[in-house]
């Protein structure tokens, strides 16, 4: 949904030139004026069955927000695999995420890969972050080096924060780095959803209970519509965390639907 120069919406009058990075949100301007308004867009409207209530949205303010499907949680060698843990329940959002991604690529919904991206020195973690991960300072954790390869556990440009081969990602994607379970704390995720006028968010990813329910969170707060792909969400934590998610976004903060759902809407 990003534009360059030879993108961008035609002059509505001859002379002013478009000023933004999307369609969803520009001024155009010339040396007398800024026009801040922007030309209508007729609303892509489609009807999605959720829980607890069906939801009409409209194609272009909504986006598709995918939460680290990445080596580190969902491959083999990764930091789960390397800590005893099972990747297996990680990977289920791999065969939806692989059908549903394109048909929203066709009809330019952005999809944005929301992944840890942590810096080498970690200076932006504070000890509380680092305990979380090391509580007695002897586990593998943040920023250490994975056993099966050296690569650093979601260290930014690393194999260990790639996102899975499975899912191959666009150029048209948009990838955001962040360093907390919830995306919107302090990383630009925010602004570049108002840029783009998304008033709508499908979230997926894992998991489910922690950073997927965390963003959601803070997407609600923020005031953005959140609708929950079940399918495309797993975790690794037993089933009661992901049976108190689904019941707290359908009673708190949001709505729960599917990827199959969404495709019998679009």
């Amino acid at each position: 949904m990003s534009f360059n120069r030879a993108q961008r919406p035609k002059m509505t009058v001859e002379g002013r030139h478009a000023l933004g990075s999307s369609r969803g949100y520009y001024w155009k301007v010339d040396k007398e004026i800024v026009d801040m308004t922007m030309d209508p867009i007729t609303a892509r409207k489609i009807t999605l069955s959720a829980e607890p209530q069906d939801v009409i949205c409209d194609l272009n303010q909504t986006g598709l927000l995918i939460i680290d499907m990445q080596n580190d949680f969902c491959a083999k060698n990764g930091w789960v695999d390397a800590i005893g843990g099972d990747v297996t329940p990680n990977r289920s959002p791999i065969d939806p995420l692989a059908r549903l991604n394109p048909e929203l690529r066709k009809l330019q919904v952005p999809i944005i890969w929301l992944n840890w991206g942590n810096r080498p020195d970690l200076l932006n973690m504070a000890p509380n972050q680092l305990h979380l991960y090391s509580p007695d300072g002897e586990m593998l954790g943040l920023g250490d080096a994975l056993p099966a390869n050296g690569e650093h556990v979601l260290e930014k440009d690393s194999w260990a924060a790639a996102v899975v081969d499975e899912l191959p990602i666009d150029p048209q994607d948009i990838r955001v780095d962040k360093h907390r379970i919830s995306g919107f704390w302090d990383t630009p995720l925010d602004s570049i959803l108002r840029n783009l006028n998304l008033r709508t968010l499908l979230f997926a990813g894992v998991n489910i209970d922690q950073c997927v329910m965390c963003t959601l969170q803070d997407a609600n707060f923020l005031g953005y519509g959140c609708v929950l792909l079940e399918d495309c969400c797993a975790t690794t934590s037993p089933d009661y965390c992901t049976d108190a998610t689904l019941w707290n976004v359908k009673n708190c903060f949001g709505f729960v639907s599917s990827s199959d759902k969404l495709l019998s809407a679009l």
